[in-house]
């Protein structure tokens, strides 16, 4: 979907869901009343724009390692010309929480997630074994934490 076709209640779900959701009996009920939707106006918004692949997940953000998990920052050298073929493999794959394009020579990035370093270092091999290039890792060193918002 181009952003051509993002309309002004488009950009109001999209802009307004960033900075929280409400955790009630029925959040989508309570962020819908806050946009001045429905809640069946919302939920459709919301898969439209998600089969669209205008948004790439809905859902919380979660602290893995809290949970017992693990998680690593990769990135990839990917020619060009096989960049929608890498990332159509990393999206097939359940330990990817998501990725995206740099204009960097390490120009695709993404996160692995899993319960032990033994998968994350079985899911960088399966990616390299599957793709044929090489998965750089860098574990977190240090936390930040940003207030990401971005804007449709």
């Amino acid at each position: 979907m181009p952003e051509t076709a993002l309309d002004e209640t488009d950009r109001l779900i999209v802009n307004g869901l960033q900075g929280g959701f409400p955790v009630t009996a029925r959040p989508y009920r309570t962020a819908a009343r806050r946009l001045g939707l429905t809640e069946v106006q919302l939920i459709a918004r919301l898969k439209r724009l998600l089969k669209a692949g205008v948004l790439s997940r809905f859902g919380p953000l979660y602290r893995i390692e809290r949970a017992g998990g693990e998680y690593v920052l990769c990135a990839m050298r990917v020619p060009r010309e096989r960049l929608e073929a890498v990332a159509a493999v990393l999206n097939s794959m359940p330990e990817v929480a998501h990725n995206y394009e740099r204009d960097h020579a390490f120009n695709l990035w993404f996160v692995l997630a899993a319960e032990t370093p033994a998968q994350i270092e079985c899911a960088e091999r399966a990616i390299e074994s599957r793709t044929g290039l090489t998965v750089f890792a860098f574990p977190k060193s240090r936390e930040y934490f940003l207030d990401l918002h971005l804007t449709v």
